[in-house]
């Protein structure tokens, strides 16, 4: 059986206070297992970034428990076990691309060297070795969300999570990128929870998981092979 990485048990989270409070994730109970592919599907606003900064130990419920048994505490998940790409922008504008993804090696212990290799054979993955030297307001959206991947990526993490990772892809290319996701992280076994409005992307992984109004719904259809 696989070791189960992250477990939420009746998981809320609110934002303000009074009468302005906003319940972002009004109901989240789940397990995700080593190896395991997940889709997470629904409209913008029911929940599904919150519940990914969640499993990422980003942020923190404000009711309900959640825990990493096969990854550690949280304060230990990042860089190493855990990587999350977000779906807006989140590259250091002063770094170059190469210097963006050697950054998780390095402060994962990494030699410089060995950090360069890695880096530039995973922009090489996600198609975009040739902008290594360039800053990020050098290259374009797609581009720079091609770079998250492969930050997220290069470090062989136990748990990857993607927020619309090919949203600025077109449909070609979106497909590309996922395909190098799923080589990546099946190298090394990692579990993949990918936040998305594609359908066409979400039936690439064989379980899906629905959010709606900050409720999770748990698995709603799967695809084998």
């Amino acid at each position: 059986m696989h070791e189960v990485l992250v477990r939420g048990d009746g998981l809320r989270r609110t934002f303000g206070a009074g009468d302005g409070w906003v319940a972002a994730l009004s109901e989240a109970s789940f397990e995700v297992r080593s190896g395991e592919r997940i889709a997470l599907v629904g409209p913008s606003g029911s929940g599904k970034s919150t519940l990914l900064h969640l499993m990422a130990g980003l942020d923190a419920p404000t009711e309900g428990e959640i825990e990493w048994p096969g990854l550690g505490a949280r304060e230990t998940l990042r860089p190493a076990s855990v990587a999350i790409a977000f779906q807006g922008p989140s590259l250091l504008p002063p770094l170059t691309v190469l210097e963006n993804v050697v950054l998780p090696l390095l402060l994962a212990g990494e030699t410089e060297d060995q950090a360069t290799t890695l880096a530039r054979s995973m922009l090489e993955r996600v198609e975009v070795a040739d902008v290594a030297a360039k800053l990020p307001e050098e290259i374009s959206g797609g581009q720079s969300q091609r770079v998250a991947v492969a930050r997220a990526l290069v470090g062989s993490p136990r748990l990857v999570l993607m927020d619309e990772p090919t949203g600025q892809q077109d449909a070609e290319g979106g497909i590309r990128l996922l395909r190098a996701m799923l080589s990546s992280i099946d190298e090394v076994e990692a579990a993949l929870v990918v936040a998305t409005h594609d359908t066409s992307i979400a039936s690439w992984l064989p379980h899906r998981w629905s959010m709606t109004g900050g409720v999770l719904v748990g698995e709603v259809s799967s695809r084998s092979g």
